[in-house]
């Protein structure tokens, strides 16, 4: 089950972690399959840090359902459950769903008026989304 938290005052990554739970998924994302010392050793190269922080936030990010643990020999390996392609895609529908349950047209008039300077093939692919939902209706 993915526990994954969101706040609304950071940005990317940040929204949905700590500051290091974002560093470290990105390295994992980055190298799936390592372990806590080589998490912690990419780490090190921004930061000094110990290693029991390194497996204390990793052990909690396997508790939320966002890394998997593979044994093997007396190595435990970590890996992101989804890419973070997928991860983003998922939290971003999650997130723009609540939003329009919570506030609505408010919600939409916002995002029409996000969409000034917008990439041109995202507001065909709107247009388009827009034709297919007052064909279906």
């Amino acid at each position: 089950m993915n526990k994954t938290r969101r706040n609304n005052s950071q940005r990317g990554l940040e929204r949905f972690f700590g500051p290091l739970e974002a560093k470290i998924m990105d390295i994992l994302w980055a190298h799936s399959g390592l372990s806590i010392k080589d998490v912690q050793l990419k780490l090190e190269k921004e930061k000094d840090l110990n290693y029991n922080t390194v497996m204390t936030v990793m052990t909690r990010l396997l508790d939320k359902g966002v890394l998997t643990k593979t044994v093997v020999g007396r190595t435990s390996l970590f890996t992101p459950v989804q890419s973070k392609e997928q991860f983003l895609e998922k939290q971003s529908k999650e997130l723009s769903q609540s939003l329009m349950e919570d506030f609505g047209p408010l919600v939409v008039n916002h995002m029409i008026d996000a969409l000034d300077g917008a990439d041109p093939e995202l507001i065909e692919k709107l247009e388009r989304k827009l034709k297919a939902l007052k064909e279906g209706k």
